[in-house]
C-alpha cells in the first residue's frame, strides 16, 4: 500500500508539473494573443457539425473568440469554410474585418490515415500570430521500468490522437457530406449574434488556461496535403499585415519608425497662429540617441 501510495505521488507531481509548464501563457503583442488555437480545437471536438462549430466560435460564453483585427471596440465575427479534397479537409475560420477585406485566423487540417483513423492539426495564420503557429491534441502514456515499488522508473511518452471518432470529422466524412460554407458575410450575421467587447489579456487567458493540458504547440507539419489544399486560398488584411509587421520589428530590435505631430506657434500680423509640425523619427533598442530628420529651408545667396 505504501509502494503503491508512493507511485501515485510520483506521477501526480509530473502530471501538476506538466500542466503547470504548458499554462503560462506569456503576451506576444500579436493579434493571436486573443485567439486560444488550443480552445478552438477543444470547441471544435465538442461541436456536431461545421456550422455548430461556428455558432459555439461566436458564442461569448465560450471564451474563445476575443479578437477586435479592425479596432472598432467591438469583437469580430468568425466564418468557416471547409476546403475539401477527397479525404483531405482545410477547415478555414476566417475574420470578417470590413465589406473589402477578410483574414484568416487558422486552418484545422485534417487527413485520413487509415479506414478508422485520422490526425488533426491547427495552423495559426503568420498574420495573426507573427508566425505559423501549430497545435495539436495529444495522450500521455506512461511506461514503468527498473524493479517498481518506489524505485521504479516512469517514462512519459507523447502520443498522437486519433480524431476519427470525434464527431464533426466523423460529420464531413460521412458519406452525403458536401463541403461547408459559412453564408455569413460583413454585416450579414446571424440574428442570434451580438458582439460584445474585447476582454483585457489577463482575463482572457484565465478562460483559456484549462485547454492547455491536452494541446500542445510541435514544430512538426503532418498535413502537410491538406495545407496544399488551403495556400491557394489564404486571405491577409492589409491592416493586420501593417500591424504585424510593427510588432515583428519591435521584437527583432530593428529600426522603428514613428511620425510625430506637434503644435507650433507663430506669428502672422501680429497675432497668434497655431499650425502643425510633422517630424520624422527613427528609433533604436539600443542606447543610441534617436535621430531626427527636419525640414529646414535653405536660403539663397
Amino acid at each position: 500500500m505504501k509502494k503503491y501510495l508512493i507511485s501515485t505521488i510520483i506521477i501526480s507531481f509530473f502530471f501538476t508539473s506538466l500542466i503547470t509548464a504548458q499554462t503560462e501563457i506569456e503576451l506576444t503583442g500579436f493579434d493571436g494573443d486573443n485567439f486560444s488555437l488550443e480552445g478552438a480545437i477543444d470547441l471544435f471536438k465538442q461541436s456536431s457539425s461545421l456550422e455548430n462549430f461556428e455558432k459555439q466560435l461566436n458564442d461569448e460564453k465560450n471564451n474563445i473568440n476575443n479578437l477586435d483585427l479592425n479596432k472598432d471596440g467591438k469583437i469580430d465575427y468568425l466564418r468557416v469554410e471547409d476546403k475539401m479534397n477527397g479525404d483531405i479537409h482545410a477547415i478555414i475560420v476566417q475574420a470578417l474585418i470590413s465589406d473589402s477585406e477578410n483574414q484568416d485566423v487558422a486552418i484545422i487540417e485534417i487527413e485520413k490515415t487509415g479506414k478508422e483513423t485520422a490526425i488533426l492539426q491547427i495552423i495559426g495564420d503568420e498574420e495573426i500570430y507573427g508566425d505559423q503557429k501549430i497545435v495539436e491534441p495529444f495522450e500521455e502514456q506512461v511506461e514503468q521500468s527498473g524493479k517498481g515499488g518506489p524505485y521504479a522508473v516512469y517514462h512519459f511518452r507523447k502520443v498522437i490522437v486519433n480524431v476519427y471518432f470525434w464527431s464533426p470529422v466523423r460529420f464531413i466524412y460521412a458519406p452525403r457530406y458536401r463541403p461547408y460554407v459559412s453564408p455569413y458575410r460583413w454585416r450579414t450575421y446571424p440574428r442570434y449574434w451580438k458582439p460584445w467587447r474585447p476582454f483585457s489579456f489577463r482575463v482572457y487567458r484565465g478562460h483559456n488556461v484549462k485547454h492547455h493540458r491536452h494541446y500542445h504547440v510541435v514544430k512538426t507539419h503532418r498535413v502537410a496535403r491538406a495545407h496544399k489544399i488551403y495556400s491557394p486560398h489564404r486571405k491577409t488584411s492589409s491592416v493586420v499585415r501593417k500591424r504585424t509587421t510593427v510588432v515583428r520589428t519591435n521584437k527583432k530590435g530593428n529600426k522603428v519608425v514613428k511620425r510625430e505631430t506637434t503644435a507650433v506657434v507663430k506669428k502672422r500680423n501680429g497675432k497668434e497662429v497655431v499650425g502643425k509640425k510633422t517630424t520624422k523619427v527613427v528609433k533604436k533598442k539600443s542606447n543610441k540617441k534617436a535621430v531626427k530628420n527636419k525640414t529646414r529651408k535653405r536660403r539663397r545667396n
